[in-house]
């Protein structure tokens, strides 16, 4: 069974059928994993064969922009990380509206961020799949690719959708330069180091991948710039500013459901969430937010990003049937705090400094119920790390299922978050934390140090 065919089988039956793709019955099990660095090289191998994309060349798509005029598509897709991509470009490329729409790009597959410019390509990198739409001047129409958990890839993008910010980059790329004031927001600020190499951890990482050794170990991975991001400050002595360690709010975490088959078409609107205080409604078209025109979900989720901690009065343009209205859309301070960021892989740094390697779940209702639990803070210790400083709590004595019931004399961090923004905000590395267990109806003290 081909690659395609498993990501087909795997990934995106739901999506496949919806779409009118042809859907595999049974997934060939049998098919033995590939090392990762015969992944790398065989993808490398193949994509150069078809000739289709440029591969890890920005500077060539920049030059082929200039001198036909068309717009730039970047794809950044970490490898091997199968698990969690749901479009790959094999795929995508198998749909014949998704082709006809790439045939109007310079198409550039990037496999490592190593030497990426920051202060264009900026994404939430906790993702394995990330698209951007640009010109040849470096101005970004819009990004594509969102992810809320790796179990609900299916609501946060589709083959439609990106078909519709394709379709919607190439109106914007159209109207340029004329639209370049209203594009400004979509490049944001300069991050702390202008590539991912630079930043202190990533040093010993070259600004290349080392196809000539061992180009897996050479690779800087998305998720590892968010990391980095954050150790930075950390390894300073310094609190890690609330838009690092709580980055690209999902609009589920301000009460929007948005349909992932249209750039931002609203599907459902939470109960006394922030959305529905503004006036969203069902249906609703998300145009623009503070003046950025939206092509997908991901542009939501990014001028999201742009709105500091402390809150701010948000302007959404939103066309509702044939009317064109602006939303006001209030976030107050600590307002990206909502966003649950425990499913981030970079969330195992906080893991670590925090809890010692440990990573903690919420009781339900049913559990609290059966070990009649009224402590409002109950967090299931759902692994412990072994090794390395990710033993500490292990070392302390921690153990699988322990209850968490009180962390430095607070009782009401009811999510592994909370934790994680109470060390942050309190605490400093070699700093020491008591914490309370349950285990078998009896109460346990641990202290461990919190860590580097």
């Amino acid at each position: 069974m081909s690659r395609l065919q498993r990501l087909r089988a795997v990934a995106l039956i739901p999506a496949l059928l919806s779409t009118g793709f042809a859907s595999f019955a049974s997934v060939d099990e049998a098919v033995a994993k590939e090392d990762r660095e015969t992944i790398v090289r065989n993808d490398r191998e193949r994509v150069l064969a078809t000739g289709y994309w440029i591969y890890n060349d920005l500077d060539a798509a920049y030059e082929q922009a200039r001198q036909t005029g068309k717009p730039i598509l970047v794809v950044l897709r970490c490898l091997p990380c199968e698990e969690c991509v749901k479009l790959d470009d094999d795929l995508v490329e198998s749909d014949p509206e998704l082709k006809r729409l790439l045939d109007q790009y310079i198409r550039v597959r990037v496999v490592g961020t190593n030497g990426l410019d920051l202060n264009v390509f900026q994404y939430d990198t906790d993702q394995s799949f990330a698209v951007f739409m640009l010109n040849a001047d470096k101005t970004v129409y819009g990004r594509f690719g969102t992810r809320s958990h790796r179990t609900e890839w299916l609501g946060d993008v589709s083959l439609e959708g990106m078909a519709a910010a394709l379709r919607e980059s190439l109106k914007l790329h159209k109207a340029y330069p004329a639209n370049r004031e209203s594009l400004a927001g979509k490049t944001g600020a300069p991050l702390e180091f202008a590539s991912p190499e630079k930043y202190p951890t990533l040093t010993d990482r070259p600004d290349h991948l080392d196809y000539s050794g061992q180009v897996t170990k050479s690779c800087i991975h998305c998720h590892q710039i968010g990391e980095a991001r954050r150790d930075y400050y950390w390894q300073k002595g310094q609190s890690i500013p609330e838009e690092v360690l709580h980055p690209y709010p999902h609009p589920k975490s301000i009460g929007l459901v948005l349909d992932a088959r249209f750039p931002a078409r609203v599907k459902s609107v939470a109960k006394d969430s922030a959305a529905a205080k503004a006036g969203f409604q069902v249906g609703d078209d998300l145009l623009s937010i503070q003046s950025q025109p939206l092509v997908s979900m991901a542009d939501v989720q990014w001028a999201l990003n742009q709105i500091p901690a402390k809150g701010a009065e948000v302007d959404v343009q939103t066309k509702r049937g044939d009317q064109t209205q602006s939303i006001t859309l209030s976030l107050p301070e600590g307002w990206r705090r909502w966003d649950n960021p425990s499913w981030r892989v970079s969330s195992w740094m906080m893991r670590r400094i925090a809890g010692g390697g440990m990573r903690l779940l919420p009781l339900d209702e049913s559990e609290r119920q059966k070990l009649d639990l009224r402590s409002p803070m109950a967090l299931r210790v759902a692994n412990v790390g072994k090794y390395g400083l990710h033993a500490t709590a292990h070392k302390a004595g921690v153990r699988v299922d322990d209850i968490l019931i009180e962390f430095d004399g607070q009782s009401d961090l009811i999510r592994e978050a909370d934790v994680f923004d109470h060390v942050n905000e309190k605490f400093r590395p070699g700093d020491r934390v008591q914490m309370k267990f349950l285990r078998n109806g009896r109460e346990r003290t641990v202290e461990i140090p919190i860590q580097k």
